[in-house]
């Protein structure tokens, strides 16, 4: 054999394993990547920028009949798409793009990551950077759907504590946390805000006496079960007519139990 037919037979057609027939009809309702590290540029609230790190998982429906799916392809895309920092605006068209590119019915895109707010003490105003983490989790199925999850740190003080106890009253930090589809845009930190306000107290990244004193006491004035937090919070959503579908909850990291408590309101208000 000839160099040049050696080189030619290099160049034969490899064989598609992932599109061979599988007989075994179990359809996969996810399969694909997960936890690509890739950067996200967002607009902040300010009219800012900020850029952060996401751990980016897409996933397609694989029906029955086929072996598996094309893994490479999802990087492709992705870096198709963009070759620079992901921004929001551009998740369902990259979302859409894995659907066609891997002729899937249907095509998940998930980025999470910690988002900064600057918020300042609530009596010094020392200056102060809060990490929340976010989620933004788009399908394409012919249809696009958007998810906007945010989680933040609060506290909450017992309203039975308080009740019983001739002095003091038990507190701890909670997480608070809610899903959205919403009809208009909202900004990450419109939902922290109301997060925040749900709780006995928000919390911040520096204080000095006198904050913690404020903070000591308003949330000794605005006692809530785990309970009252998710109801108060359902009530803002309930009014915020940018809001049309939203899951809530939040869990409460217990410091005289060993468990922690926990609560959750799920509600569609196109339904109504």
């Amino acid at each position: 054999m000839t160099r040049h037919d050696t080189a030619k037979g290099s160049r034969r057609a490899m064989p598609d394993v992932q599109s061979l027939a599988d007989d075994r009809r179990v359809a996969i309702d996810r399969v694909g990547v997960k936890d690509v590290t890739y950067p996200l540029r967002l607009h902040t609230r300010e009219g800012g920028e900020q850029t952060t790190v996401a751990a980016i998982n897409m996933y397609v429906a694989l029906p029955h009949h086929q072996k598996g799916t094309h893994m490479s392809r999802f990087l492709e895309v992705l870096n198709e798409q963009t070759c620079e920092p992901v921004c929001p605006e551009r998740i369902p068209a990259i979302a859409r793009a894995i659907r066609e590119r891997l002729e899937a019915e249907e095509a998940h895109f998930e980025a999470e990551f910690t988002y900064f707010i600057a918020k300042r003490a609530p009596v010094t105003g020392a200056p102060g950077l809060m990490d929340y983490r976010v989620r933004f989790a788009c399908t394409a199925n012919g249809e696009t759907d958007f998810v906007m999850t945010v989680s933040a740190p609060a506290a909450s003080l017992c309203p039975c504590s308080k009740e019983i106890s001739e002095y003091g009253a038990h507190n701890q930090r909670c997480r608070i946390e809610a899903s959205v589809r919403t009809n208009a845009m909202m900004w990450i930190e419109d939902l922290v805000e109301l997060l925040e306000q749900a709780a006995s107290a928000p919390v911040f990244a520096v204080l000095k006496r006198p904050d913690e004193k404020w903070v000591t006491e308003h949330a000794y004035d605005n006692p809530k079960f785990v309970e009252d937090i998710v109801r108060d919070l359902a009530l803002s959503l309930e009014g915020d007519e940018r809001v049309v579908w939203y899951s809530i909850n939040s869990e409460n990291f217990e410091s005289i139990h060993s468990h922690n408590a926990y609560a959750q309101v799920t509600r569609d208000k196109r339904q109504d």
